[in-house]
């Protein structure tokens, strides 16, 4: 089993690196910045000090942390991972990036005679712990061979879908989906509680119907239960809904729901919401209707006015 440098030990990457030192691999992190957390290092994880070394003690590297510029930081900042790199080594970026950069960083470490995947993933906190993750690859298939034992340790829907850059073209489709089921999920539950539905009601009738998607089950739960710790916070899913419109006018196509979707996160933020979980995009609509879900119904003010 081939020793696994991981970079970004956070909501998600925290359970990652739990379920490869679970599995039997070396797992070797870094003390940049803070301590990792306990709970790993019970179970056997070591520390180095800086990225370089976690770069020259283990032979596939692991990076999942925030946007592109952190990646860039991670990977080529001064005692980066491409500084401690060795010819035959293996780079897995696993965060959520801009596909043209990712074309970019895969090409300087090829050069470096190592190689590059683009491994972005979706599932949230909820698959990062149950080890369900979806994984969206991008690089060559004798690589992605090479990792896969490594990715199922991690996940369950495993795909390698393209050259390097189309993981992450693949992982901001995938958030154009996500945010526009959240967007209508929070229409219809705004809709019928305001109406006089009970929405824990509503949500489980819709579960058994044609409307329903794990959206809908787990996050109309958090928008009924009003729990919104988060495990996919808005700032970065505005991060990746950017990516898209940026992407989307490079290629002269419209996105206009994921226009409007981002405009619901925007507001979201200006009030103090950009590190809730993504389901509180509902406070958007909220506002906009002034009323709450799982408040008193229109119908029952009006006849207590």
């Amino acid at each position: 089993m081939e020793i696994i440098g991981f970079i970004g030990l956070g909501i998600m990457g925290a359970p990652m690196a739990g379920h490869l030192l679970d599995a039997g691999y070396s797992v070797i992190a870094s003390d940049h910045r803070s301590k990792p957390p306990a709970d790993l290092i019970a179970k056997g994880l070591k520390t180095v000090t800086g990225h370089a070394a976690v770069a020259k003690a283990a032979e596939i590297i692991i990076t999942m942390v925030p946007d592109t510029p952190q990646v860039a930081e991670v990977l080529f900042g001064q005692n980066g991972v491409a500084s401690g790199l060795a010819k035959g080594k293996l780079v897995i970026d696993m965060s959520s990036i801009s596909p043209i950069e990712t074309k970019e960083f895969a090409k300087r470490i090829n050069d470096l005679g190592c190689a590059y995947l683009d491994a972005p993933v979706s599932g949230g906190e909820v698959g990062a712990k149950a080890a369900s993750l979806t994984i969206m690859v991008g690089g060559d298939e004798k690589i992605f061979e090479r990792a896969k034992p490594v990715f199922e340790k991690m996940g369950k829907n495993i795909t390698l879908v393209g050259p390097n850059g189309v993981g992450q073209t693949t992982k901001v489709a995938n958030q154009i989906v996500v945010a526009l089921t959240i967007e209508a999920v929070a229409e219809a539950l705004v809709f019928a509680s305001k109406a006089g539905a009970d929405p824990a009601k509503v949500r489980q009738a819709l579960m058994g119907g044609l409307a329903a998607s794990r959206i809908l089950e787990v996050h109309g739960e958090r928008m009924v239960k009003r729990t919104f710790a988060p495990g996919f916070r808005i700032e970065l899913h505005q991060k990746d809904l950017n990516l898209a419109l940026e992407g989307a006018k490079t290629l002269g196509v419209s996105l206009p729901n994921t226009s409007t979707t981002q405009q619901l996160f925007n507001s979201c933020a200006a009030n103090g919401g950009a590190k809730e979980d993504h389901s509180a995009l509902v406070r958007a609509l909220e506002r906009m209707a002034n009323f709450e879900v799982g408040g008193e119904p229109a119908e029952v003010k009006g006849k207590a006015a």
